[in-house]
């Protein structure tokens, strides 16, 4: 058990974590005339392209409401947010521990930190897309309602549900090569069965509990209500939804320490 909480409570590896994830940023931008700010453009032509398409191409509107092109913008961005982060983390596990046999080699090394890499790293994005979020809609709404400091609490759940599907996937992914093609079609039809482009609301009402099954569908909806409703988050059901997403973390831990054990023959 106390092999677990390390690798769920990794405070003694914070520098390296730290470390590794200053070097993927740095790695991922290096090379390019712009840089770091990739992290702001990259969303923002996004915001556009999605708009221009939803909004003035497929004529879409949000069930219920006549609202201007930036806010309708800021229903599509706040769930493109979430899907986005949760999509990279998962599409680079399967590589995670394949990516570094120099380390897998080291037996001193901490392989379950890459998973905690993985997830900072990718929240270096999502810390821009907050930022983005805020800002836009305190531009569109002329100010922003107490109930925005609660956003960084709905996030919260997704840290555990990341970093335990990592541990799952990287277990997996050393041994079975395939599973990274198999992930592009899970997350491909997972972007449109999470209410990024459409409101909860406009399901039926008989199969509207069951979008909930899906670990984005309660972060996504509640993004969009304390930010651009002004609502306070549901915490009972956020409370839930992290206590779910902290089972997935352990059980991953448990799965990646018992599998870690061949990585060195198989990488």
């Amino acid at each position: 058990m106390n092999g677990l909480v390390s690798y769920l409570l990794p405070w003694r590896h914070a520098g390296l974590i730290r470390q590794f994830v200053a070097r993927e940023v740095h790695n991922r931008y290096r090379q390019s005339w712009l840089g770091v700010a990739w992290l702001v453009l990259t969303p923002l032509a996004m915001l556009g392209v999605y708009t221009l398409v939803f909004r003035h191409v497929m004529k879409v509107k949000w069930v219920g409401l006549e609202e201007s092109n930036l806010s309708f913008a800021l229903r599509i961005y706040a769930g493109l947010a979430v899907f986005n982060f949760f999509a990279e983390c998962v599409n680079r596990a399967p590589n995670l521990v394949r990516e570094q046999p120099h380390l897998v080699k080291k037996v001193v090394f901490p392989l379950e930190v890459l998973a905690w890499v993985n997830v900072t790293s990718a929240a270096v994005g999502l810390m821009v897309s907050m930022v983005l979020l805020l800002v836009l809609g305190f531009w569109d709404r002329g100010g922003l309602s107490v109930s925005a400091l609660a956003l960084p609490l709905v996030w919260l759940p997704m840290v555990p549900l990341c970093v335990g599907l990592g541990w799952l996937l990287s277990g997996v992914g050393t041994y079975v090569h395939d599973v990274g093609q198999l992930l592009g079609m899970v997350l491909s039809a997972l972007m449109f069965l999470s209410p990024i482009f459409f409101p909860v609301e406009a399901l039926p009402e008989a199969v509207r509990g069951f979008m909930f099954l899906n670990p984005l569908a309660l972060v996504i909806t509640q993004t969009r209500e304390v930010v651009l409703l002004g609502l306070w988050p549901d915490w009972s059901a956020l409370a839930v939804e992290f206590l779910v997403c902290g089972l997935i973390a352990v059980v991953g831990a448990a799965f990646f320490r018992v599998t870690r054990a061949g990585f060195a023959d198989v990488v």
